[in-house]
């Protein structure tokens, strides 16, 4: 079997392990570490459930998800309907600074605006409305505030990257008046992604730029 059929095989195992997606509605073709997910599905949380099932196996280098939100029949949303929801679901959320968000539907496709101190924020919103019935999509567009330096940007990263087991010859980091931008190597997209969001967390960062590969 070829690395290519090991690989596509083994994200079809993960999506049949993943309890929010039904793996027979989706279809994978793999090359070169690069995984094509297609196919239809209900719900976007679903589409975005596979897109994370697929990063998290071994060898991925990266996913383009190709997959259709299609709502079934028997559910009617209009784009009023869908934003009404949204601004309730934003609003009852905590994580998400009152009246910072903006919502905009398009055909079922959401669209966040606004601006929040800190990028858990601008996760927790996106989050909050993802699962949501007649979502088709979601484009994420909160800015974070950007903020004075407050010490070493750099510094403060790469300390909790190392706390984090990364080595210091395996991830890079130049910071810039809030703007962090990541480079090097690691072995997977976990790793990739847990060294942006511990670049996100540290104070004064408003915006990172990950450009670690992974190998």
């Amino acid at each position: 079997m070829s690395n290519d059929q090991q690989l596509k095989q083994s994200v079809l195992d993960e999506l049949i392990w993943e309890p929010s997606v039904n793996a027979a509605h989706i279809g994978v073709t793999a090359q070169d570490g690069v995984i094509t997910l297609t196919g239809n599905v209900e719900t976007y949380s679903e589409k975005h459930g596979a897109e994370m099932a697929a990063l998290r196996v071994k060898d991925v280098k990266a996913v383009a998800e190709e997959i259709k939100v299609k709502l079934p029949f028997e559910v009617k949303r209009s784009d009023s309907e869908i934003a009404e929801a949204a601004l309730h679901r934003l609003a009852w959320d905590s994580s998400v600074p009152k009246d910072a968000v903006k919502v905009t539907v398009t055909e079922g496709w959401l669209t966040l605006t606004g601006q929040v101190p800190w990028h858990y924020q601008h996760d927790a919103a996106a989050q909050a409305v993802r699962t949501l019935w007649g979502v088709t999509g979601v484009s994420n567009q909160i800015a974070v505030e950007a903020r004075p330096d407050t010490g070493d940007i750099k510094k403060d990263i790469m300390g909790a990257l190392n706390r984090s087991w990364f080595k210091p010859e395996h991830v890079d980091v130049t910071a810039s008046n809030g703007a962090v931008t990541l480079t090097g190597k690691v072995n997977n997209w976990s790793e990739r992604e847990l060294a942006a969001s511990t670049a996100w967390a540290a104070p004064g960062v408003s915006s990172v730029t990950n450009d670690i590969r992974v190998h």
